[in-house]
């Protein structure tokens, strides 16, 4: 499609989109009237700037109910994320919804070469996390023989790849890194599985590291990006040409704005992407401030795709880290700690070792603890390793020590040191 064409199509999309929010989402039909604005008011895309943006507080705010924008009848599935205060992030889908979804990651896996001759290894997380039903839909769509094995469970993963001979790998790059670490010391090569492609996701990866995976596994390695607000993965895919990934266009209109201020920047400007949901009935969002810092291209692409392309993330706009394909706030661990009665004085170190995040928590103890037995004292460690756990669905490593050891600061608190930067990895 031309892109005349492609704005065409959205614009007529994101007038009936609005009205349809602006009729059933009191939540956001408020937000526009304190704007004062109409959905008779968006006459041209440019006229999107009028609307009010959405961000995670909001979602909270709004928690569970909200946002919906059908009769709960409608719906016939949630996903979910986790939240900053213990709320999580709950996305509804209807049937369209998902078939809409699953059509996004079909034409990545597309992107990638996959066929219906294809087997598909889907080894994302399933249950509420977005990776393993969206690539699964996906995989079904095309074509493909699905093989929804989750994460973890290594020994029969590789069971599974080389009996099964997958030939397109879907996980965290993390992951796919470690698998091909696991395939070297079981003593194969690159050339004895059958796989071509991986589309990896859901966290933060360099160019070194997609080569590094390319020659373990001996694929070509696709990005593959999404949101569980908008939908999950496939909001936007890598093409073989790897420059970029190509946006759905017909489903999901982006913009590039000043974080600060919030003002619309021109097309190759870096700034905040924001998104709009252009046909999502349950839980359709616009213009919601994803935090992501990143660049918009039109550029000709190689693979024939008129979908505008963004670059990989360059960083976050907030303090949200990206750990092991989870959303990570400070303030969630924060929360742990002050529920266990801990003083907020913490420092959290994030780092990559072989390929895969590690999670330090240092927390201060008080006098009492303090002069506790090192079996108490590690007791501690373990329950609240536990306690920040639940809260953020990965494990950390705690480590309690003495009181006032924990450098103070007279301006912003350093609460995070992100040891993956010098690596190069935008986080």
């Amino acid at each position: 499609m031309s892109h005349e064409g492609i704005r065409a199509l959205q614009l007529e999309k994101l007038q009936k989109q609005v009205r349809h929010v602006y009729d059933n989402v009191a939540y956001y039909r408020n937000l526009m009237d304190e704007r004062g604005v109409k959905p008779e008011d968006i006459v041209t895309l440019e006229d999107i700037a009028k609307l009010p943006f959405l961000s995670k507080d909001d979602l909270r705010e709004a928690y569970p109910y909200g946002m919906l924008a059908t009769d709960i009848k409608n719906c016939v599935r949630i996903q979910s994320t986790s939240g900053t205060t213990g709320k999580r992030v709950v996305a509804f889908y209807t049937q369209e919804d998902i078939e809409i979804w699953e059509e996004c990651c079909a034409r990545a896996i597309v992107a990638a070469g996959g066929t219906n001759e294809d087997v598909c290894q889907v080894c994302y997380g399933y249950g509420l996390f977005t990776g393993g039903p969206g690539l699964n839909g996906g995989s079904h769509k095309v074509g493909c023989l699905t093989l929804p094995m989750s994460s973890g469970n290594t020994d029969r993963q590789i069971q599974f790849m080389m009996d099964l001979g997958a030939t397109i790998l879907c996980c965290t790059p993390s992951y796919a890194a470690y698998i091909g670490e696991s395939l070297k010391e079981r003593g194969y090569k690159p050339e004895d599985n059958k796989l071509k492609a991986g589309i990896f996701g859901a966290e933060p990866w360099t160019e070194e590291m997609r080569r590094d995976i390319e020659r373990s596994l001996g694929i070509k390695a696709y990005d593959i990006y999404g949101l569980t607000e908008t939908s999950g993965p496939g909001v936007s895919f890598e093409c073989e040409e790897q420059t970029g990934m190509h946006i759905n266009e017909d489903h999901f209109l982006a913009e590039i704005i000043d974080p600060d201020t919030g003002e619309v920047l021109p097309e190759g400007s870096k700034g905040e992407l924001v998104f709009t949901s252009l046909d999502k009935e349950a839980f359709p969002l616009l213009r919601y401030r994803t935090r992501d810092i990143c660049v918009l291209t039109r550029e000709k692409c190689s693979c024939g795709r008129t979908f505008v392309k963004m670059s990989k993330p360059m960083g976050r706009s907030d303090d949200m880290m990206i750990i092991r394909g989870v959303n990570v706030f400070p303030s969630q661990i924060e929360a742990v700690l002050l529920n266990e009665g801990y003083a907020p004085n913490y420092l959290i170190e994030v780092d990559r070792v072989n390929n895969s995040d590690t999670l330090d928590v240092f927390v201060e103890m008080s006098e009492e603890y303090f002069s506790d037995t090192v079996k108490n004292i590690t007791k501690r460690e373990k329950a609240l390793a536990a306690a920040i756990r639940a809260m953020l669905g990965i494990s950390p490593s705690v480590h309690l020590v003495a009181p006032k050891t924990i450098e103070r600061s007279e301006g912003k608190a350093v609460r995070v040191i992100d040891k993956r930067k010098r690596l190069g990895i935008n986080i």
